[in-house]
């Protein structure tokens, strides 16, 4: 996402456009890609790989949340996202981080029907008709400098007045009422309460069950209760499953806690992907870093701290000790 999250990778391959890849390995003896001189008309973007790439059976794939055409098949068990410099930064930085075994890996940019995509692992290989969820992580979705874009040029807007009431007649104040519209940065915290992003640190954007529809009315999960009820039909009360996502979300936050590139970047609007099928087999990853932003130098987040404005922490941390806290307490007690 940036706002495309949740995808099932597979289906036939498509024509791609003719990219010439380059590589020599780097000091560690890995593999590093770059374009040859006849993509440079294109804006530059850096490519690399570091693992090798070999071909995959492909797999059916369904979009469950996100825009529409953003994400595409590609070949040797890839996934195409559209193109994002930001996203495409994250992914370079990542694969050379302690975060690496946590994210998909990337393997650079190819250009189809004159549209740059980014080109990463597809995390559906090894797994048989699997269900998947989508949780977006942190305690808001917004980046402090969409905040301030919003405060310096003030607009009223009906659009999302339209969709305040749509979902709480009651929400709007009385002067939003007579203008039949509001404030964008209003309606960004706004949105924000409605589930338990600004209460729990994240938020279930949506889940597939294997041969079931996609699940994604989940704007109004705020508590506690309702969304361990939804963790639980997700799971369908698989104690296993349960486990295999607790030790995968332990782990993932000791590395979170070492990783300088965690340490440097607000990470606002990345999710956690889950993913598992009938054998048993789990996993977690990382995903969606359009809206990772580097920070300035020296400056470090915790990312537990709650957000005032400035500070620009995200809170990630803290949702992520609120889904673990969670997944336990659906264990039986021993």
């Amino acid at each position: 996402m940036s706002k495309g999250v949740i995808i099932f990778i597979g289906g036939k391959s498509s024509r791609w456009s003719r990219v010439k890849l380059e590589y020599f390995p780097n000091a560690r003896g890995e593999n590093m890609f770059y374009e040859s001189s006849a993509w440079k008309k294109q804006k530059s973007c850096g490519t690399s790989s570091l693992l090798p790439m070999t071909p995959k059976k492909p797999h059916q794939w369904m979009q469950v949340v996100g825009h529409a055409g953003s994400f595409h098949v590609g070949d040797y068990g890839t996934l195409l996202k559209r193109f994002c410099e930001g996203e495409q930064q994250c992914y370079l930085r990542l694969m050379e981080d302690v975060l690496r075994p946590y994210v998909p890996a990337y393997h650079g940019v190819v250009q189809r029907d004159e549209q740059n995509y980014n080109i990463m692992d597809n995390l559906l290989t090894h797994f048989n008709r699997p269900a998947i969820m989508d949780c977006k992580m942190g305690s808001r979705t917004y980046l402090e400098g969409e905040l301030l874009v919003a405060r310096e040029r003030p607009q009223p807007r009906k659009d999302m007045y339209d969709k305040m009431v749509a979902v709480d007649p009651e929400a709007p104040t009385a002067q939003e009422r007579s203008q039949h519209a509001v404030l964008k940065t209003r309606y960004m915290q706004w949105r924000e309460t409605l589930s338990s992003t600004t209460s729990l640190g994240f938020r279930i954007e949506g889940f597939r069950k294997s041969e079931e529809e996609c699940h994604t009315n989940f704007k109004r999960t705020k508590s506690r209760e309702q969304v361990i009820e939804a963790l639980d039909n997700f799971v369908d009360s698989n104690t296993r499953i349960v486990w295999g996502y607790l030790r995968r979300l332990k782990q993932l936050r000791q590395v979170l806690e070492e990783s300088d590139f965690f340490k440097t970047h607000e990470v606002v609007g990345s999710s956690l992907l889950f993913l598992h099928d009938w054998t048993g087999r789990t996993g977690v990853w990382m995903i969606d870093f359009g809206k990772t932003a580097v920070l300035p130098a020296h400056h470090t987040l915790n990312h537990r701290t709650p957000w005032e404005d400035g500070n620009r922490e995200d809170g990630y941390l803290w949702g992520l000790d609120n889904l673990i806290d969670m997944l336990a307490d659906m264990l039986p007690l021993t």
